[in-house]
């Protein structure tokens, strides 16, 4: 039921690439908004040396250079956090990717095989019931072999099989599922950490400064402080929704694929009478 490795990798691999380029584009731009700004800087009083210097016109006061929004951020956090941040960020998208491959109704009810074990036992071919079932590694045909092997020990025996290999399934997708959920927890603490760090850091520049910190000089901690909280929850909240979406659809299809399996079983033992 789980996607395997080498699809997930075809998954995985232009996310990565995306990632990087993104933010190799972002650095570049910034690097070149960077170099041109010092060469206009350093061309301007070359240009102007022989002339007075003009007193400036009112109203034409010089705009603050802008910064691309994810440099910014990154120099917010810093190295530590946003590094963090990023990697967090990679595996909460690799795991939600790998959860929707798992959660997918074909790896609980397939169509075809219901289709197909109703059909085969519509002719009352049971044999070829059980080796659609045997062939198939859906939860479906897991609750059904499972079934299959203690029918001939009574419907309780058979309920009893059914019902452990349910649950073993069920740990397994829910399992899978609490790692969106630890993402989801872990953001905001490492956000709070950040926080708490920042405001450590401006108001250990108070206490050991003799004169009043410029308010430049304590922004940067505050700064940080926020950035830290705002890039912790924006993780936090999707991952947290996502693994309740995800949560309650495995419990959906679960339930689906166990009243199905029920009524293969009971046509299975009418057939057997």
């Amino acid at each position: 039921m789980l996607p395997r490795p080498r699809a997930l990798r075809q998954i995985l691999i232009p996310y990565l690439a995306l990632v990087v380029s993104m933010f190799s584009v972002a650095f570049l731009a910034d690097s070149t908004a960077i170099a041109q700004d010092d060469q206009g800087g350093a061309a301007a009083p070359a240009a102007a040396a022989p002339a007075a210097p003009a007193a400036p016109a009112a109203g034409n006061a010089p705009t603050p250079k802008t910064e691309n929004m994810l440099v910014k951020t990154w120099k917010s956090l810093g190295d530590m956090y946003a590094i963090t941040f990023l990697i967090m960020s990679i595996v909460l998208v690799a795991l939600v990717v790998r959860a929707i491959i798992a959660v997918r109704k074909n790896n609980f009810v397939p169509p075809d095989l219901l289709q197909g074990i109703n059909t085969s036992l519509d002719e009352k071919n049971a044999q070829a019931a059980v080796e659609l079932v045997q062939s198939d590694d859906s939860l479906l045909g897991v609750l059904v072999s499972a079934g299959l092997g203690k029918i001939q020990k009574g419907k309780e025996a058979v309920t009893e099989a059914m019902q452990v290999a349910g649950d073993s399934e069920t740990m397994r997708l829910e399992q899978m599922l609490s790692y969106i959920a630890l993402i989801g927890n872990i953001a905001p603490m490492v956000g709070l950490l950040g926080t708490v760090q920042g405001m450590v850091a401006s108001f250990g520049k108070i206490a050991s400064s003799d004169a009043t910190p410029k308010p430049s000089e304590l922004a940067i901690g505050i700064e940080q402080a926020l950035y830290t909280t705002l890039v912790g929850l924006y993780l936090a909240i999707p991952a947290i929704a996502i693994y309740n979406i995800l949560r309650n659809r495995v419990h959906r299809q679960i339930m689906t694929a166990g009243s199905e399996s029920e009524e293969i079983i009971e046509k299975f033992q009418s057939l057997g009478k």
